[in-house]
This record gives structure tokens, sequence and C-alpha cells, in this order.
């Protein structure tokens, strides 16, 4: 059977189930899968970029945001600090300007000081991987992962724990091996630097 898109993959999940009682929890598999692959996964494929509008204390995080690469304002990155450093800096002096120190608080983005004016701010973040619908890239580079992915959840719907752990391994196999594809094709342009020796 092919594996190439949302369809296919339930298809295949209840073809590894060999049970006719699991379509309406079969969607549920797959999103639990998916959940947990936005915990375990970092490639390049889930950097995104956006320009937020920075304007007060806080500002809202765009709705697929798992975690910042980097924040710059203008042509200055910003520095990441922790809420009780920005707090502390808050109490200390809370003058308006032109913000340097942001933190992460619960989806939002707080940034210190103040700003004194609006400032758009470029925002490199990892982004959640698309909710599978037809197709999405990591089911285009990946159908095992979310094939193995889904049937951990399946067989323990089923109470198969010997199937839910050996597909959990292949999962997390799977994952480890992206992740590693991800770093190399990073890496792949960098080159190497051999240090000479002066005499």
């Amino acid at each position: 059977m092919a594996l190439t898109n949302y369809t296919e993959l339930q298809a295949s999940i209840a073809d590894w189930l060999v049970r006719d009682d699991a379509t309406t929890v079969i969607p549920d598999f797959i999103r639990m899968a998916e959940a947990e692959f936005n915990r375990g996964l970092d490639h390049w494929r889930q950097e995104a970029s956006t320009t937020l509008t920075v304007s007060t204390q806080t500002t809202a995080l765009p709705a697929d945001f798992l975690g910042v690469k980097t924040l710059a304002n203008g042509a200055d990155r910003m520095e990441l600090i922790s809420r009780a450093d920005l707090q502390q800096r808050r109490e200390d002096d809370d003058t308006g300007g032109n913000p340097t120190h942001y933190c992460i608080l619960g989806g939002v983005l707080e940034v210190y000081p103040t700003p004194d004016e609006s400032t758009s701010m470029v925002l490199i973040y990892r982004a959640e991987v698309p909710e599978l619908a037809t197709t999405n890239w990591l089911m285009d580079q990946s159908p095992d992962l979310y094939l193995y992915g889904s049937l951990v959840h399946a067989f323990a719907w089923a109470k198969d724990a010997e199937a839910a752990m050996m597909h959990k391994a292949k999962a997390d196999e799977c994952l480890r091996m992206i992740n590693q594809e991800s770093k190399r094709g990073q890496m792949s342009g960098s080159g190497l630097r051999i240090p000479i020796r002066k005499f």
C-alpha cells in the first residue's frame, strides 16, 4: 500500500491493527504522534521567520511557535534572559527605551526595556510541524515516522503493550536519524579548516 498522504496513513494504520472498530479513533493516534514529533523533532525545515511589531511590554507569538532561534531588533540581536532577571531589571529601572533583552513566558514575548515607540523585530523560530490534513513536509520525507509514531498509540489503545513498545523503538530511531540528517545538512557546506603550524 502507498503511504503518501493522510488518507493512506489512516488506511495503513487500520491494516496494521487488523481491526475494523478503530476508524473513528485513528485520527487521534495521528494527532498524538504529531504532538510527540513536535517535542522531539529538531529539523531545519521547521525554521520559520516572522516580523513582530513590538509596541508594549508583551507581544503575542505565532500560533505554531515552539522556540526562539534568534530575535533581532534592527541590526542588534536581542539577548535572552530569565524571567526573574528581566523582572529584576524592571524593578531596578522601568524607564522605557529601545528593547535589548527578552524572555518567553506562557507563549508570550516579553521585552526589556518597554519600548518607548513601536519597533519591528525579526523572529526566527522553531515551528510546529503543520498538522497533517493531506500531506506536509514530514509526511513527504518520512512516512515511516508517521506510521510508527501513530502505531504506538494504536497498539496502546488495542492493549498490545509489546507491539506498542516495538513501534515506539522504531519511531524513536526514525526521529533520531531525521535529527541527525538535519544536522549533517546544515553543516555540509561549512567545510573543514585544517590549522597550519608555522615553523
